[in-house]
């Protein structure tokens, strides 16, 4: 990518339009709350804002609203693209507003052109495949996950999530487990590993296993 592309893509993610996309993620809740991140989010919320217009029934925004905001942040963005339409970066920052805004059809579909580009993305492809979770397609997810650990088998993010779709998803508890399982042998200084251990206590709880029950890592 060109240096003068990359002075303009920094330029708009530190705008006050990227601040203000931030601030309703965080309203809304990245993920629902499980998921993680394949990737970082285009900004980083300081604080909340007032003025974000919300549902009352709710207190979030409505669907509506989320598009519309979404539509308006990547304007600048798509004028980019028109003069530069296989800039992976530019189409994965595009992908990442419409999935941080809850429309995730239009993500997956940005993410697909992006990766047409770069299809060793790891980060990029967990977050399609999050975007596919959320789209109700479980076994897409799952299938573009294990592609991500194919290009980086260690990645936690990707273990992490697959874990959750092969549990919540598939009701596969063993499957889930060894996702986790591999991301602790992996990556021994994860940051959320105590959470995740209470995790992965809780589904064998629930599921008849026994609490010390090791679970075998995945290849």
């Amino acid at each position: 990518m060109a240096d003068h592309t990359k002075k303009a893509l920094a330029d708009q993610w530190t705008s006050r339009q990227a601040y203000g996309l931030a601030v309703v993620c965080l309203v809304i809740g990245i993920a629902g709350g499980w998921f993680v991140r394949g990737s970082q989010s285009p900004a980083t919320v300081a604080s909340a804002a007032a003025g974000v217009p919300t549902s009352q029934a709710e207190g979030q925004p409505t669907p509506e609203q989320l598009k519309g905001m979404a539509d308006k942040q990547v304007e600048p963005l798509l004028v980019q693209l028109k003069s530069d339409p296989s800039n992976t970066e530019l189409l994965a920052n595009i992908a990442n507003v419409y999935y941080d805004t809850h429309q995730f059809a239009t993500a997956i579909d940005y993410y697909q052109r992006a990766l047409q580009g770069k299809p060793d993305n790891a980060s990029v492809r967990t977050d399609m495949a999050t975007a596919y979770w959320y789209t109700e397609n479980a076994e897409t997810a799952i299938a573009e996950f294990k592609r991500a650990l194919v290009y980086e088998p260690n990645k936690p993010n990707a273990l992490f999530n697959l874990g959750i779709v092969e549990w919540q998803g598939k009701m596969n508890v063993e499957a889930a487990l060894s996702a986790w399982q591999k991301l602790l042998d992996t990556n021994p200084n994860y940051e959320n590993k105590a959470k995740l251990l209470d995790l992965m206590a809780q589904v064998k709880r629930h599921s008849g296993l026994k609490p010390g029950t090791q679970a075998k890592a995945s290849p």
